[in-house]
């Protein structure tokens, strides 16, 4: 099979500090208001994406995780129908292969589990685009595009911390993504992400954002907010404040799921033990007298804790004492290397509710990284040389 161009991409998943809920346009993923994340390493979280075109596949062909899946997804098209507009406007050499021309299979893979509340479509949407671009040669802020397949894709498209413009225009053309710094401005931050349930959550987000948007009046009065919010946040990040920033943090993840609660029928992504990681964090801070520890949750019930590098240590220790791993398993703690202790019998008794054994299913310990990368190394390529998976899905 001869194959004009084959690309390998990796994208990160990233995780909202001021988040996104609702949206005022549904087909275009326009949010009702601006957001703000960290972009987590591809080391430990990613998405990778394996692209090959030829004019000689009779159609284009669409493999998720190693099932092969319908390309009538219309968020799939649009971004395929937009990257594809982009690239006809570059002018093409004589002797160069046509991508016009091309009809791509699309192999796409997570080391990670999806719709559990941990951003795999951001990553997936935001890994599509950055390869597609690659394949097509089309340069620039494709942010946009990624925004159409998943709304918080558009901030996976770089690495540091990102925030997502709601923008003003109808046809979404400044609802963009945009650096705030890389990933090497502060360098000290780790992410710790508490998976309580790998399981695919009741509710998905689009759906609950949809009832919030309608029935809400919480969430009208959050996006008076926002501003402000990311004003402040903008800050804290820019003057390395992790005062400021953790307690923003928290006040806004407790703010969107109280906009949840709010929605009619109510919608809860949080459960006992989400709340139980809550008082933690809380405990441990009025142990010591001052914020070092901070919570976020998306749409789902896995904690997320933003922690500096020196305090990454004894947190670790401390969520071990609250929620002791099962007896058998052995990967309790992913990701970077960590060290757990016994912690202080004055912090053992700072606690407010019982060790809780076998509560959550293993931790990542990640910080924060780069936006998508190409793969070079074309033996770690999704797709064999005649352009079809190298693994299926039994």
């Amino acid at each position: 099979m001869d194959i004009s161009k084959t690309v390998t991409c990796k994208a990160p998943i990233n995780i909202a500090v001021i988040k996104y809920w609702g949206k005022r346009d549904e087909k275009l993923i326009l949010p009702v208001n601006s957001s703000l994340s960290a972009t987590l390493h591809i080391d430990q979280l990613c998405t990778t994406t394996s692209i090959a075109g030829s004019k000689h596949f009779p159609e284009d062909r669409l493999w998720l995780n190693g099932k092969e899946e319908s390309l009538e997804n219309p968020r799939v098209k649009t971004c395929l129908q937009e990257i594809r507009k982009r690239a006809r406007k570059r002018k093409i050499s004589d002797d160069e292969s046509n991508p016009e021309d091309w009809k791509l299979h699309i192999c796409s893979e997570n080391n990670f589990p999806t719709a559990a509340g941990l951003a795999s479509s951001a990553a997936g949407y935001a890994c599509l685009v950055a390869t597609l671009a690659q394949v097509y040669g089309v340069q620039g802020n494709v942010s946009d595009i990624a925004r159409q397949g998943s709304g918080s894709a558009c901030r996976s498209m770089y690495g540091g911390f990102v925030e997502w413009l709601d923008g003003e225009s109808s046809c979404g053309s400044d609802s963009i993504a945009q650096q705030v710094v890389d990933e090497n401005y502060w360098s000290e931050m780790r992410i710790l992400i508490l998976v309580v349930s790998d399981q695919k959550k009741h509710t998905s987000s689009t759906a609950g954002m949809q009832t919030t948007v309608k029935t809400s009046e919480l969430l009208q009065h959050r996006v008076t907010l926002i501003p402000g919010y990311m004003e402040t946040m903008r800050k804290a990040i820019k003057d390395r404040d992790y005062r400021t920033f953790a307690e923003l943090t928290m006040k806004d993840s407790n703010q969107m799921h109280a906009v949840c609660l709010d929605t009619y029928p109510p919608i809860s992504y949080m459960n006992d033990t989400s709340r139980s990681i809550v008082q933690m964090v809380h405990d441990y801070n009025s142990f010591h007298g001052e914020t070092k520890a901070c919570y976020t949750f998306d749409a789902g019930p896995n904690a997320v804790l933003y922690v500096l590098e020196e305090n990454v240590s004894e947190v670790l220790s401390l969520i071990h004492h609250s929620f002791p791993p099962s007896q058998d398993n052995k990967e309790y703690i992913r990701g970077l290397d960590s060290r757990i202790h016994d912690i202080p019998q004055g912090l053992q008794c700072a606690m407010k509710r019982d060790p809780n054994p076998g509560a959550l299913k293993y931790i990542i310990h990640s910080k924060v990284g780069p936006g998508p990368q190409v793969v070079t190394d074309q033996e770690l390529s999704l797709l064999d040389q005649n352009g079809m998976p190298k693994k299926l899905a039994s």
